[in-house]
């Protein structure tokens, strides 16, 4: 709740002072489209785009630095620094071209190579490579011509051609960083167990969520079956939240706040689900007893509908929350360099601490709920039903 209301303060403090400015600079300020065409024709001095305001540039300049953490990207920048360098690594870009093969490089070539701009201003950097041309814009990589030019549609969607990119992201390198981390300690957990029952180091943190999610996720929720899907609830539980730990730290991580990711994990779920179910799960879906033969066909479409609507509430849950409480952290942190007063300085850093520790919760709540909720399904798809010897 608390954060909802901080969100909608802060939305409501940004709307009131582009309302403020709006009335105040409403003789020279016109649409982003009519600045971009004026810049670009530069026909005449009267129609040319007036220039930003300070508190403009700091509001686009957050609005950049939010969707930079957002998305994914091709490289791991730590932060920006005032002459516009990054602080970082690159990482592999792999992608394949129909009409060109296959292209490796590191994703510096990208920021090494030539710039271009787009119809709306944007900055992007385009490359040579086996005899093509191709750009990386907006952390997508598309074919150009050998000027670097980006089409694009009247809704200001890419238009360019595609190429299929197995790159090695941010995103996938924390997934394959936090694959190692729980091999390892979990590995080491294991040996130790087959020396002693006594568990030691990691054990000793780790035992109690173990045992957690054995007595108090799966038992409950699954019965005297829970013992095969163990395995996943434990290792789903650990990997969202381990994940979500990594997006607490400042280094630009937001894995489970990509609907990829969480769409990947619903997916297993479900194909697990449905796979391991019993021949009652079925009967329930498509011939639910107990009801009238008329009420059978329209339960069994609403069943049906059900199988997609439950890994579909996975997937947004865990994406939603943490997308949202980035959001919240992030604009908070910005509104201080937006306002610059007392107020600002002193209230805003406060708010931020409040809701970075909730983001600590919430980042094992989610691990949680997702578990649990796998378990709940999985119970459901084993739960043996009696209805002849209710009717004896």
């Amino acid at each position: 709740m608390l954060k909802r209301v901080v969100l909608l303060v802060g939305f409501l403090s940004t709307f009131s002072l582009n309302y403020a400015q709006h009335e105040t600079h409403s003789t020279t300020t016109v649409t982003e489209h009519t600045e971009t065409v004026a810049v670009e024709t530069k026909t005449a001095e009267n129609h040319a785009a007036p220039a930003l305001t300070e508190q403009q540039k700091i509001q686009k300049e957050n609005k950049q630095f939010i969707d930079h953490h957002l998305l994914d990207a091709h490289s791991f920048d730590i932060m920006k620094l005032k002459d516009g360098s990054h602080v970082g690594f690159p990482l592999p870009v792999i992608f394949y071209d129909a009409a060109n093969g296959l292209h490796t490089m590191m994703s510096s070539a990208f920021h090494h190579g030539k710039e271009a701009t787009d119809a709306h201003g944007n900055h992007y950097n385009f490359i040579e490579s086996k005899g093509q041309h191709y750009a990386l814009y907006h952390e997508k990589i598309v074919k150009t011509d050998a000027n670097g030019t980006i089409n694009l549609s009247k809704k200001g969607f890419v238009e360019n051609e595609k190429v299929w990119d197995f790159s090695i992201t941010k995103s996938v390198l924390m997934v394959l960083v936090t694959s190692l981390i729980m091999f390892l300690i979990f590995g080491k957990m294991a040996r130790n167990y087959k020396k002693s029952p006594i568990p030691t180091g990691a054990g000793r943190i780790f035992e109690p969520l173990v045992v957690f999610i054995r007595d108090e996720i799966a038992k409950p929720n699954i019965g005297p079956k829970y013992g095969k899907y163990m395995s996943y609830l434990l290792t789903v539980f650990f990997f969202i939240l381990i994940l979500n730990v990594f997006g607490l730290m400042p280094f630009g991580i937001n894995v489970t706040g990509n609907i990829a990711i969480t769409a990947a994990l619903a997916l297993v779920t479900f194909v697990l689900t449905q796979f391991t179910a019993n021949k009652h799960y079925w009967k329930h879906i498509f011939w639910m007893p107990g009801v009238p033969v008329p009420m059978k066909f329209i339960m069994a479409i609403i069943e049906v509908l059900g199988l997609f609507i439950k890994p579909f509430s996975l997937l947004v849950r865990l994406f939603a929350n943490m997308t949202a409480g980035h959001i919240v952290v992030m604009t908070l942190i910005s509104l201080i360099y937006l306002y610059k007063n007392w107020i600002a300085g002193s209230l805003f850093p406060l708010l931020t601490l409040v809701l970075y520790f909730i983001e600590i919760l919430v980042a094992f709540l989610q691990a949680y709920i997702f578990t649990m909720l796998s378990a709940v399904y999985f119970g459901m798809a084993n739960e043996e039903h009696h209805e002849e010897a209710a009717h004896h």
